[in-house]
């Protein structure tokens, strides 16, 4: 199943929410005036594309509309996918040139943080990178013993001490251990704590730190996990942590088991950050790059039928 059809299929739940408004409203189109603009207003605040977003681009398909003269619902279909690909679009791909390169994952609790660093370890194993994975959360219960099960799925190494140890003291050894077996890349989890924002940035700046002394070469990503059911509180996180440690990328989890798939297109318009990667499934290949395009489409086609 390609990508379109992944993303076609992962949307369905979002697509069945608003698909029925999305439908009149495309099939009884006749221009681009206040009352449909009104109509379509609606539709994207109930994807959860979010006030400020859905203002911008009805904005955008108002002046496009205007300029290019749409007068068929298969017209506004295209305008419409190219204004949310340019919304999501730029800085999609990770940049992990270097050997080895870093991916720092960080995310609250119950994202999925620890499933998409084994979905991300299995994946990068196929392309035949030697991955090292670090267990920087040292304070959630079991989450050492998580990881361990998916290193050995992905056939990654582990990094590891015991619960409750300095995660500071983690990811030095995994740095020496990439450094020493030659690996290509080391992916490090982190704890998901929210309750002290001081706390939190201190840790994670204690680690990028780290990152960058022992690894001062290597192309690092800051990842954040984000669970795409908590719809707006997904985007409020995304501030939040752009805010304790500058993000390159964003994962997005659970967009099948959602039917605000719009908020997609927040998250990316209001941090400024990059989506990198969407969860559409629970199988290990259910982990997609994100292409916007392909994205935006089959938002549209899932929603609308056409």
């Amino acid at each position: 199943m390609g990508f379109f059809e992944k993303i076609k299929q992962g949307l369905q739940r979002t697509s069945s929410a608003i698909g029925e408004g999305f439908n009149n409203l495309f099939a009884s189109f006749r221009k681009v005036d206040e009352d449909f603009l009104e109509e379509l207003e609606e539709l994207l605040l109930l994807a959860d594309v979010g006030w400020d977003t859905t203002e911008k681009i009805l904005s955008r398909l108002r002046e496009t509309a205007k300029k290019e003269k749409i007068e068929t619902a298969e017209e506004l279909t295209k305008v419409l996918t190219r204004i949310l690909t340019e919304f999501m679009a730029g800085g999609n791909e990770f940049v992990l040139n270097t050997k080895p390169s870093v991916i720092l994952v960080v995310g609250v609790n119950g994202v999925g943080k620890t499933t998409t660093i084994g979905k991300l370890a299995a994946n990068f194993g196929k392309e035949g990178k030697k991955v090292l994975l670090a267990a920087a959360d040292t304070f959630r219960a079991a989450a050492i013993e998580q990881l361990e099960i998916w290193a050995g799925r992905a056939g990654a190494e582990l990094i590891r001490h015991q619960e409750g140890s300095d995660p500071g003291a983690v990811v030095f050894d995994a740095c020496q251990a990439v450094k020493a077996r030659g690996g290509d890349l080391l992916i490090v989890d982190t704890a998901g704590r929210l309750h002290n924002k001081k706390n939190l940035m201190g840790e994670l700046g204690k680690l990028m730190r780290i990152l960058n002394r022992e690894l001062p070469d290597a192309d690092k990503e800051v990842l954040l996990v984000l669970d795409a059911t908590t719809g707006g509180n997904a985007v409020t996180q995304a501030t939040y942590f752009n805010e304790v440690v500058p993000l390159t990328g964003i994962a997005l989890t659970k967009l099948d088991g959602t039917a605000k798939g719009g908020v997609t297109v927040a998250v990316r318009d209001v941090t400024g950050v990059p989506i990198k990667l969407i969860g559409v499934g629970e199988g290990t290949d259910d982990l997609q790059p994100f292409v916007p395009a392909a994205f935006a489409e089959a938002l549209l086609k899932g929603a609308t039928g056409i």
